[in-house]
């Protein structure tokens, strides 16, 4: 047997998958379109506006995507450390501590542009 095989078969169920979906969603989906559900949507902004139109754009958006990118980073990587922490000793622990040293400065500068304050 091909040591590629299992590889193959994986590509073509996901293939397989993926294409069921888009067709399952064609094929059972809604068909009435209209101007709202046609139009793009993003954040909660209406993109139909344009910058002058809407004044200038709440950064609180940015300051809430950048606090998921950071506590996101600091789970993917604290995750392994923390079940491999008796095998990485004292180096590990230092690296680690580095890291969250790191990791904390966008969070300060999160905090003090107001992105953990909700109105």
């Amino acid at each position: 047997m091909n040591p590629y095989f299992p590889l193959i078969i994986m590509a073509v169920t996901a293939l397989a998958v993926a294409l069921g979906g888009l067709g399952a969603s064609a094929i059972l989906g809604p068909t009435k379109k209209n101007k709202v559900k046609a139009s793009n949507y993003e954040c909660g902004v209406d993109p139909l506006h344009t910058e002058a139109e809407m004044g200038r754009f709440p950064v609180k958006y940015y300051l809430v995507a950048m606090t998921f990118i950071v506590f996101d980073i600091e789970v993917v990587f604290l995750y392994p450390w923390a079940v491999s922490f008796g095998k990485l000793g004292i180096f590990g622990l230092i690296i680690m501590l580095t890291f969250i040293a790191l990791i904390t400065v966008p969070f300060v500068y999160e905090w003090r542009r107001g992105g953990l304050e909700w109105d």
